[in-house]
């Protein structure tokens, strides 16, 4: 009888990693604390619940999200099948009702017979059996601490920022408009446009706002692609008009011109009541974030059902303490997955969580664990969070510069960005049918 392998963690990577193993008829103990023991910023008890942006990123097929996703695909993800019934509008981008999609994760993996879930903390890092540790960037205390041990270093950090979610009927319809930029799918985002001069009195009151700052030691410790609003601000009167403000491919239709800075709003739930302002990560206070975002217009007397927070995220020196199969150098029967090894994304996380589920059936039934080829996304992921130079190790999220270069130079990037899509497809069908060998049920 195959003894059960432990999936320490219930988010994103943890429910992929937890379906790939029950999937091939490995048991499989999936740990979960909450809601025993609580986090700074998860809501609910359900597992893959989504802490910051309802989006999932771009679904175009050229883009570096859409090839990570088609790839997983590929690898048969149970999240993407769950994002897609689950999906709200959001242009081109794949975004989810959040509790929708968490609830639809939890019933797969509940009913599945070879899955039980534990609601506790693990307690102790496990030494006996073929183990996934995929707690996420907000490990308890206790096992932080003994992960930290593990790789003889401590943990590095940065913090972590959520954007704050409005009520529509809330919203001014007078003052918005509807429009993707660059017509890019339908007009699934409300805009909201500024002036120069209401630009620059939002900046200003901004710039000068009462924040949570942190300890002085840890105030420059940010992951760019979740920097908070107001740092953002600070670095130059026009960076939010260059950043989450830009107004370029949006054209306001009652003036037939671009504003001279926006704030869109996307979906966040199916219902369509609820929306969170895009790129609006912060770390302001909760007074200051009705006071100053009421100035945006259309946002006048809006009503906030989340405000954003700040949260610590840890990671661990992949570089020091993973091999390319996802397994800890000195101890192969122990796995890492998801933000935890330095990826940054929800799909990022999810598909390391696929990788190391594979690659510890693929132990368990006593084969060799395999490692993707870097001109793959998913490859040239593992490859960056487990080769970087450990000294500077920051976390790296999907992107076409991690993958090695084309054999043939192209100037035209939408030609050059589709030979990479060709080549790690191409890669993909190397090595999907020794992932593969199930037939993946459809929802």
């Amino acid at each position: 009888m195959i003894d059960a392998v432990n999936v320490i963690g219930g988010g994103l990577a943890g429910s992929e990693a937890a379906w790939q193993l029950a999937e091939r008829g490995i048991p499989v103990k999936l740990w979960e604390m909450r809601p025993q023991v609580k986090t700074a910023v998860h809501r609910t008890e359900y597992l893959a619940e989504l802490v910051c942006s309802n989006s999932l990123k771009s679904n175009l097929a050229d883009t570096a999200q859409g090839l990570l996703k088609s790839e997983m695909n590929q690898m048969g993800s149970l999240l993407l099948r769950c994002a897609r019934s689950t999906q709200v509008p959001a242009g081109s981008a794949l975004a989810v009702d959040r509790e929708r999609f968490a609830v639809l994760v939890t019933q797969q993996l509940q009913n599945h017979p070879q899955v039980e879930l534990i609601r506790e903390e693990m307690p102790a890092l496990p030494t006996k059996g073929i183990n996934i540790i995929a707690t996420g960037p907000l490990t308890s205390e206790r096992l932080a601490q003994e992960i930290a041990a593990l790789s003889g270093d401590e943990n590095l950090y940065f913090y972590d920022a959520i954007a704050p979610s409005v009520t529509l009927s809330s919203l001014n319809q007078d003052r918005i408009f509807k429009a993707s930029r660059y017509g890019k799918g339908d007009d699934d985002y409300y805009n909201c446009p500024l002036s120069q001069e209401e630009y620059e009195k939002f900046w200003q009151e901004l710039t000068d706002a009462d924040i949570f700052a942190g300890h002085s030691i840890d105030q420059k410790m940010f992951f760019s692609g979740c920097m908070p609003i107001e740092l953002i601000a600070r670095r130059g009167l026009d960076t939010l008009r260059f950043g989450p403000m830009r107004p370029v491919g949006l054209i306001d239709p009652r003036s037939s011109k671009r504003a001279w800075a926006v704030v869109q709003l996307r979906q966040e739930n199916q219902e369509g009541s609820i929306y969170g302002l895009v790129g609006f990560q912060t770390r302001l206070r909760w007074a200051e974030q009705d006071r100053i975002f009421r100035m945006i217009p259309g946002l006048e007397e809006v009503e906030f059902v989340r405000y954003g927070v700040m949260h610590r995220n840890t990671y661990i020196n992949s570089p020091c303490l993973l091999s390319s199969t996802l397994q800890t150098r000195n101890n192969p029967r122990l796995f890492f997955a998801g933000q935890i090894t330095g990826v940054e994304g929800y799909m990022e996380s999810a598909a390391t969580g696929i990788v190391s589920g594979l690659n510890a059936a693929r132990l368990v039934l006593g084969q060799e664990p395999l490692v993707f080829s870097p001109l793959t996304m998913i490859g040239a992921l593992i490859h960056f969070i487990t080769s970087s130079t450990a000294e500077n190790f920051q976390p790296m999220n999907a992107n076409f510069g991690i993958l090695p270069a084309l054999e043939q130079k192209f100037k035209d990037k939408k030609t050059r960005y589709q030979q990479y899509v060709e080549r790690s497809h191409f890669e993909m069908c190397k090595i999907s049918e020794l992932f593969l060998e199930h037939v993946v049920k459809e929802l």
